[in-house]
């Protein structure tokens, strides 16, 4: 049962307020900011399947950085587009992004406001775009997709494209985004399914259509297209990701310095290539592409969960985000996560205990950050309900990436239930 955080002013943030229509006015100035900030930078957008395609469908895209946005404005252009925000996105800028005709939403919650939304921006005939991993890919390959995608297209019967971003990852990876690097960007805009396809089809044989046009994997296109990524530090912060070393199976002692990737625990080294392959300093190379290891790291995870061993509590620092002013700080809380409960928030604010509990079966997938700026570059986990979000930041190092798979596989595991 949740007990709400006693704060002064009980009022939240309406997401359920009506998108508004985004004027020619900010269609036009979105898509000469964008063109402005590609300046320099090598890319290409490539449309499939789009002729005579106009407006409305629904727009899926996969998400690595902000970058996607500017590059999927040139494709649109000269139509009006309303993007699906995360409500942290909406911290001060509210009333910028509310004109250019945004729908806010708590990530991974049940959102039937946003269902309205949505529906109302593509019954007056505008672009309704979505992220549907809801968050930056943490390691450039696909991330958790919802069976409610399916739901939603059926439930609208307008076209779907599909925009898969390739090279955003490697030019400012999810785990060190501050650092860029030089690549070559390759955008793909591809109308997967019509009106008329989407009325024959079950939701699950079109969730499995969006799931097929949904895959990536950045490491790959590097190989693929011969980039070589040259920059010196181009490993640091890889150990946010790749947290459990595959030679001597410890958790959370991996770090990262320059171009190498190194176990504290058993001092085992592996290098990055300009080429995007791993390679150990010394003996075997484990895995020597990237999202191989992250994949691994997953079935450790899920074999924890099988076998009772998976547990996780801490004492994390809490913000919360009510409204869109600003972060609230709460203090000191704890914070649990197993199979049974899920997710367990307790902490005391204004002489009031609060507790909030997010089953596996409410939360199907978890909200993570690195280095999250707005928030004291410290790496966050986004505890959210329906009308409130505590941004949480562990004690424990370098744990976020567990917490998202755990909450994954506890998610599927509660479906077959």
């Amino acid at each position: 049962m949740n007990i709400e955080v006693n704060y002064k002013n009980k009022k939240r943030y309406d997401t359920a307020k009506p998108p508004m229509h985004q004027n020619i006015f900010w269609t036009w100035l979105i898509w000469l900011l964008s063109k402005i900030m590609l300046i320099g930078k090598k890319y290409k957008v490539e449309q499939i399947n789009m002729e005579g395609l106009k407006p409305p469908y629904m727009m899926l895209s996969n998400h690595m950085h902000f970058i996607d946005f500017e590059l999927a404005a040139m494709g649109t252009y000269p139509y009006p587009v309303s993007n699906v925000v995360s409500i942290d996105g909406y911290v001060v800028k509210f009333f910028l992004l509310e004109w250019i005709g945004a729908i806010a939403t708590r990530k991974f919650t049940n959102d039937l406001a946003l269902v309205k939304s949505i529906n109302k921006v593509l019954k007056r005939g505008d672009i309704l775009s979505m992220y549907p991993e809801a968050r930056y890919s943490p390691c450039g390959t696909t991330a958790f997709l919802p069976d409610s995608l399916g739901k939603l297209v059926r439930m609208n019967k307008v076209p779907v494209v599909a925009v898969v971003h390739h090279g955003n990852h490697l030019y400012a990876p999810f785990w060190n985004f501050r650092n860029k690097r030089k690549v070559l960007f390759h955008t793909t805009m591809t109308q997967i399914l019509t009106k008329e396809q989407i009325e024959k089809m079950t939701v699950e044989e079109i969730n499995t259509a969006i799931r097929e046009a949904l895959q990536y994997d950045d490491y790959r296109y590097q190989k693929d297209n011969g980039i070589k990524i040259t920059e010196p530090f181009r490993a640091e912060g890889l150990h946010k990701v790749l947290y459990q070393c595959p030679h001597c199976k410890e958790e959370f002692q991996m770090d990262s310095k320059g171009a190498e990737l190194f176990c504290n625990a058993c001092g085992k080294r592996w290098h990055w290539n300009e080429d995007g392959n791993l390679e150990a300093v010394d003996g075997e190379t484990e895995f020597n592409h990237i999202p191989d290891w992250f994949a691994w790291e997953r079935t450790q995870v899920k074999e924890q969960i099988e076998n009772g061993t998976y547990f996780f509590d801490d004492e994390v620092e809490v913000f919360a985000l009510p409204r869109v002013w600003r972060y609230l700080p709460l203090g000191k809380a704890k914070l649990t996560h197993d199979p049974e409960k899920g997710f367990v928030l307790h902490g005391h604010y204004r002489e009031q205990d609060y507790h909030i509990e997010r089953t596996p079966a409410q939360t199907n997938s978890l909200h993570v950050e690195y280095d999250f700026v707005p928030l004291k570059a410290k790496d966050y986990v986004d505890i959210s309900t329906e009308n409130d979000s505590f941004y949480c930041c562990p004690t424990k190092k370098n744990v976020i990436t567990k917490l998202a798979f755990a909450t994954e596989e506890l998610y599927l595991r509660s479906q077959k239930r």
